[in-house]
């Protein structure tokens, strides 16, 4: 089914039949909620019926991997059954040939990577904060690239250098160049076309002022680099404590969840149906494609 964004139908992304679609969030910057919205992405996919594969690339932190062990946990204590994706984290090799090091760490990744993707209807990528081997890797599968990006000019800086005065766009990031050359070799190997999404993180407690600068320069980075603009979440108490239990907005229809439904949480729920839906993402069988 086509949707309607703005003035135009944009139908959903096609399904590569007999592989997964790939989710990469991904930026170069800390704290942006990477694994929070992939934990929640990959909960709210699951809960529409949908196999749901993740992987961490980002061994030093290891945000997603903790927080589906605190799930494991969790559930496992009050003896609850809720869907939980399959997960396997990928360790950055500690050989000390670079080469060697690399040959490694793609082995790791391709090993893991085939075997979600051979049994998923989505594989889900965590990275890190930083350039690394491993999180280009990742880049490159992506189907959809999903940036967060908390709505403020110290975090614009990741996609690109802004003049301070007029607000001009000076020049890409060196992340928005190292998409690009990953479209590139993503090309290159016979791909289709990556759908790069930046979603605007915690747009309420800003000023209109900014936000109205924001909008126009991310816009204008939109139409140079070649991505769509989403809203994205908001900050909310609630992400930081369910984090600690394994837990999404998704599960707190369960009493066992102990956390009461208030307004706040009905909002921040709506917010990520509403990502959801912007991604676009191509439909399963159990949610009624033909």
């Amino acid at each position: 089914m086509a949707i309607k964004l703005g003035n135009t139908l944009r139908r959903p992304a096609m399904r590569i039949p007999g592989r997964a679609h790939v989710i990469v969030l991904g930026n170069e910057k800390g704290g942006s909620g990477k694994s929070t919205t992939a934990m929640h992405l990959a909960l709210a996919l699951a809960y529409d019926g949908a196999k749901v594969g993740t992987i961490d690339v980002d061994s030093r932190q290891g945000t997603l991997t903790r927080y589906l062990e605190n799930r494991q946990t969790f559930l496992r204590d009050k003896g609850l059954k809720l869907p939980t994706p399959q997960h396997r984290p990928v360790m950055i090799s500690d050989l000390p040939n670079r080469d060697q090091a690399e040959a490694a760490e793609r082995e790791r990744f391709g090993a893991a990577f085939l075997e979600l993707a051979a049994s998923s209807d989505f594989v889900i990528i965590d990275t890190p904060g930083s350039n690394t081997h491993l999180s280009r890797i990742a880049h490159i599968e992506a189907d959809t690239l999903l940036t967060p990006l908390n709505d403020s000019f110290i975090d614009l800086d990741l996609l690109a250098r802004v003049e301070p005065d007029t607000f001009r766009i000076v020049r890409p990031s060196i992340y928005s160049e190292s998409v690009w050359t990953q479209r590139q070799q993503r090309a290159a190997a016979g791909h289709r076309p990556v759908d790069w999404v930046v979603m605007r993180n915690r747009l309420a407690s800003l000023d209109a002022r900014n936000k109205r600068e924001m909008e126009r320069v991310v816009t204008a980075l939109s139409q140079r680099l070649g991505f769509r603009v989403a809203p994205g979440l908001s900050e909310r108490v609630i992400y930081r404590e369910l984090f600690l239990k394994g837990l999404t907005l998704l599960d707190l229809r369960e009493k066992a969840a102990g956390v009461v439904m208030t307004m706040s949480h009905v909002a921040a729920r709506q917010e990520l149906r509403g990502l959801l839906a912007e991604l676009n993402l191509p439909p399963t069988a159990a949610s009624g494609a033909a």
